[in-house]
Parts: C-alpha cells; structure tokens; sequence
C-alpha cells in the first residue's frame, strides 16, 4: 500500500540514510510493468533525489509576506532558504504588476520599504498607508534586502510535495531547472497566497465560502483580475479618468466611472464594474479592467483559460479606446502581468481563526502581529452581480480596525509550520479585510522571527513567548 503524500514514515528514512546523506528517496511505487494500475493512473517508477539540509527555515512563496518572512527570519539569526515560482521576487507586486498598496503605515519593514522606495524615486503619493509604485524598481529592492540579509533565495522554483514525520513537517520537495531537489528544515513557512505547503503537508482549509470537501465546480470566491502597464500620449489631460493622480485618491468612485462610460463609449462592456486607472510615473499609467469569475486558483486550466480570457480583454478595451481619438490616442499596453491577480486562495486552518466578529468588535490580542485598518473588500461573484453591486461589505455594518494574532499564523493540524499573507487562519469575510499586502508585511514579518526563534531553539512557533518575538522585531528594525 502506497504512503499518504504527508506521511513520511521511518522506513523511508532509513532508506535515506542507508542511500547517503544528500539524497533523500521518493515515496515508494509500483512500476507499471507489474500491471497493478489501472486506466486512470500511472505509478511512477521509486527514485532517489538530492537532499539539502542547511536552513534554520524554509520559506515557501516570495511575496510581500515571503520576502518579509524570509528577511526577517535572516536578520534574526537564521540560516533561510525562500522558494519561488515565478522569474522575480515580490508575486503579486511585481509579477502581477499591483503597482497599489494598501494598509500600509505600519511600523517595522513597511516603513523600511517605504522609505528605500523613496530613496529610489519609485514611490508616488504622499500617504503612508496607499500609494503607488514602480514594479520593476521594486524588484530591485526586494533581491538587494534579500541579499544583504544573507537570505538564499531560488526564481523558477516550484513547490511539488511535502514529508512529516507524525505531525512534524520535515521536508519539502521542488521541481526547478537543476531538477527534483529535497529539501529539509525544523520550520516552514506557507506564504504562497494559495496555502499550496499547508495544503501538501495535509492540513485542513477553506477555499472562498467554501469548504476543503466541497467539490462545486464553480468556486464560490473572490474574482480574478489582469493587471497591465501601459503608456498614454499626455496623462496631464486624463485627470477625470484617473484615481490615483498627484497623490489624491478621493477621486476614485467617480473616476472609475468615468473611465467605464468611456469603455462603454468604446463599445465594450468590461467585466468589471469599476476599471481603474493609476498614474505609476511619467505618461506610464496602470491599467485595472477586467474580472473573471467562479475561477478556483487550484485549477491549473480555468487559471490558464481565465488568464488568456483577461488578456484578450486588456487588449480588447485599449485598442478600442484608441479608436476614440482625443485623450485615447496613443494608449498602448506595454506589459500584461505574468501571474493573473488571487484574491482568495486557501486559508490554513491555524490556531486561531479570524472572523467577522474581530473586526466589528475590534478584536484585541496580547500576541498581535499587526492591526488591520482596511475595510471589507469584497468583489462580485458573478457579472450579473457586478452589474448590481460591484463591491459590497459582507453584512459587516461598522468596520473597526483589529488585530491578527500569531496563533492565526501557526497550523492547527501540521507542526513546525506558520504561514503568512493570504493563507492565513481566517473566514471569509474577514480575509476580504486583511488580504491587502500592509498587512501580508506585517505578517510575514512576525512569522520570520517567530520561525526564526522556534528552530534555533529547537522549539514549535507556538511554543516561543511573543514577548521574544516582540523584542526581536524592534532590534531588527531599519
């Protein structure tokens, strides 16, 4: 009988002791030849793979939350290993051209961020907490801080399965251009946005309003967006179209709905109600127009038809707004974004849950991560409710700030792994509020010196006091 994917027996590791050091064996199989598989399935053949051991912590997803981790856990102390899929650091900030950000006045590596990108010019706005940047200036900065903070970070690194030993998660397997490598650390970190380590290491989660066991086939979530970087002849002339201008974003709601009448103009209906413009630098403007809905993230071919659908739609909507003439003349895409936008994945269920009621209560914790000022964010689930409502609250009638304790970032059901981003521990409603990337940072940032803490004490996350992680994030600080 085959081994379940999270259950890395003893057998197996005496194997890989008898193999050597540096390889680690592949979960048992039966061949083919032996004709113990039926139509539906291949076995693949046993075999050994190179196995490294030298990270305090494992970082899985270099996003906002994954860089903040990976940093975080290196300026603590630690050996760290960050792991991504994508050719560049940062996810949805650079690969998905966000250019926007939002929740961010917070202290600790937000600041730090804020201020370098300052430094380099690549920030417009002048509120702390939302403002725009360059994508490509960010990426710079993210290698330089993972960098300078000894972090060993690995692009085009896919995460393909994990190992525990009882509850313990004590390996992970990628797939990259150098092959199928083991890899093994006494703490890991999910920061992939799609819960893709908790959910390999066997841990329970949620997906949208969903449950893990519901197998609807269409997802009851958050839509997909497309982002674009594009180039205008005269951005000074398109003010009444754009919602972040010279800092302001008070223009906003009727901005959008300028810019859609223009599509509209255009002849087109966009599958978002509120297509969004944002000035980035010079006549470089982010584009924000399209959704795509009942999308699983964990499906990779609705993720693959609805990327080239919202591409084909960017193109659509520009090249029929430049037939209009005037302000449009001249509009061009000069970038899609390589990873279409998430915003819901799944959630790891953690040791504490985060829930609607923290946020109309405003929840307070002796061992919170971060403080959480951005309202509930929820987009239509369909475009006949986009044509109603595009955005609405969750029922949630007065919104009050609220913390996010770091027992939502430690996994119920798996130890020696946190999570950080998305993925945390949280319902819906409340992760259509903390799933902006202020508060991705800040997590991160916790779940590194937490992690960090935990292996080089030969300790479990939930056994460090937040008081160790508390005075740890204030000697770090930059």
């Amino acid at each position: 009988m085959k081994p379940a994917p999270a259950d890395f027996s003893r057998r197996h590791f005496l194997r890989a002791a008898l193999a050597g050091p540096a390889v680690l064996p592949a979960a048992t199989w039966v061949s083919a030849a032996e004709g113990l598989v039926d139509a539906g399935a291949f076995d693949e053949p046993s075999r050994t793979v190179p196995l490294i051991n030298d990270a305090d912590v494992i970082v899985c997803g270099a996003g906002p939350a994954g860089v903040a981790a990976a940093v975080a856990a290196a300026r603590s102390g630690a050996r760290v290993r960050l792991f991504e899929t994508n050719g560049c650091l940062g996810g949805v900030w650079t690969a998905g051209l966000l250019t926007w950000i939002f929740d961010f006045d917070k202290p600790g590596f937000t600041r730090e961020i804020r201020r370098l990108l300052d430094e380099r010019g690549a920030r417009r706005g002048t509120d702390a907490g939302r403002f725009v940047y360059e994508p490509d200036e960010m990426k710079l900065l993210l290698e330089d801080l993972c960098s300078e903070a000894g972090v060993k970070f690995r692009l085009h690194t896919r995460l393909v399965a994990a190992y525990r030993e009882g509850r313990q998660l004590t390996t992970v397997i990628t797939e990259s251009r150098s092959g199928r490598e083991a890899w093994r650390a006494p703490v890991f970190i999910d920061t992939t946005g799609d819960g893709v380590l908790g959910a390999l290491a066997g841990c329970s989660w949620d997906l949208g309003k969903m449950a893990q066991d519901d197998k609807s086939a269409e997802c009851a979530c958050q839509p997909l967006t497309m982002n674009a970087l594009a180039v205008v002849r005269d951005v000074t002339q398109m003010g009444k179209y754009i919602s972040f201008y010279q800092g302001d974003l008070k223009w906003h709601v009727e901005a959008t709905a300028n810019f859609k009448a223009e599509i509209q103009r255009a002849g087109v209906d966009p599958s978002y109600g509120m297509p969004t413009i944002f000035h980035v630098r010079d006549n470089i403007v982010l584009l924000m127009l399209n959704h795509e809905y009942g999308i699983r993230p964990d499906d990779a071919d609705a993720m693959t038809t609805a990327t080239v659908r919202a591409r084909r739609e960017v193109f659509t909507i520009t090249r029929a707004l430049r037939k209009l003439g005037g302000v449009w003349d001249g509009l061009q895409v000069v970038a899609t974004a390589e990873q279409i936008g998430v915003r819901d994945g799944r959630r790891i269920h953690g040791r504490y849950v985060v829930t609607k009621e923290d946020l109309t209560q405003a929840a307070r914790h002796p061992d919170a991560v971060a403080r959480v000022t951005f309202g509930v964010d929820i987009h239509a689930k369909s475009k006949a409710d986009n044509d109603k409502l595009t955005i609405e609250r969750g029922g949630v009638q007065k919104f009050t700030p609220y913390d996010i304790p770091l027992r939502a970032l430690i996994a119920k059901d798996v130890d020696g792994l946190m999570m950080a981003g998305r993925c945390i521990s949280g319902d819906f409603v409340a992760h259509a509020s903390y799933r902006v990337t202020g508060n991705a940072v800040a997590m991160g940032e916790a779940a590194g010196v937490t992690a960090a803490l935990a292996a080089l004490n030969k300790r479990q996350p939930h056994e460090v006091a937040w008081e160790d992680c508390r005075t740890m994030l204030e000697k770090i600080a930059r």
